[in-house]
């Protein structure tokens, strides 16, 4: 964590937008010994509750979503395009399929709440999960959006307080 600082997350000026559909971000949960970890496009950030939340959308088929499960917190994390290529292979490849704790080119990094990162990221944030729901397609006010589960596997959606924020010096 040394080439980290805690920054004010109100202090952000980077577009909200770009980081998450642009950009991508790795979501990841466990301890620095057993973790997983998959890129995520669908999220976002605001205030609830009268707390800095971040929101991310995980499918139960995930390998990773039985790390989310069983832990009280999780990490966004984010990189430079220059890590565009581990990302693509950490949203291709699933956690079944390849041991992800050894990507070559990601170092973990463990913050004082014993969460993961990784080294290489420019910006991550530590995140405590306060809300989960499931996608019900009953509520779809526009029958269209459903064409977005052609195999009907639907995401549960985890509303986190953002703890901490980290940036690379």
């Amino acid at each position: 964590m040394q080439h980290f600082k805690t920054i004010d997350i109100f202090s952000l000026t980077e577009n909200a937008f770009a980081m998450l559909d642009k950009d991508w971000m790795l979501v990841a949960a466990g301890t620095k010994d057993n973790y997983n970890m998959m890129t995520a496009s669908w999220g976002g950030f605001g205030v609830l509750w009268k707390k800095p939340v971040a929101f991310v959308f995980i499918r139960p088929q995930r390998h990773t979503y039985q790390f989310v499960e069983s832990n009280d917190y999780l990490t966004l994390s984010f990189f430079s395009e220059k890590y565009r290529d581990i990302l693509t292979l950490l949203g291709t490849k699933s956690g079944k399929e390849i041991n992800k704790m050894n990507i070559e080119g990601l170092s973990v990094v463990e913050t004082s709440l014993k969460n993961i990162s990784f080294q290489e990221s420019r910006l991550f944030f530590e995140c405590k999960k306060l809300y989960h729901d499931d996608i019900k397609p009953a509520h779809f006010l526009l029958p269209e959006i459903d064409k977005n589960y052609p195999i009907k596997d639907y995401h549960r959606m985890y509303i986190c307080e953002i703890i901490n924020a980290f940036k690379a010096e």
